[in-house]
């Protein structure tokens, strides 16, 4: 825990201690949490970072075709 200054931008420094034991590479996400925000890290390659996480046989880019192709068969119906 340190105690930071923010610049004349509102920007704080994340001590370089802090990112490398968070895994902070370049992106994180900022998120209000009424009295406080909560900064979580974005993985360099989110979707890399979920495989394993769910137990089916195929792939996130498999899947996103798929629901790419339903998504235009749909949007063809309501039209």
């Amino acid at each position: 825990m340190s105690i930071q200054e923010l610049d004349d931008k509102g920007r704080i420094v994340i001590p370089k201690k802090e990112r490398e034991r968070m895994g902070i590479i370049k992106r994180v996400l900022v998120i209000n949490a009424g009295d406080h925000l909560k900064i979580i890290p974005i993985p360099e390659k989110p979707l890399e970072a979920l495989k394993g996480v769910l137990q089916i046989p195929e792939s996130f880019e498999d899947l996103r075709k798929k629901a790419e192709e339903l998504a235009i068969k749909e949007s063809r119906r309501s039209g």
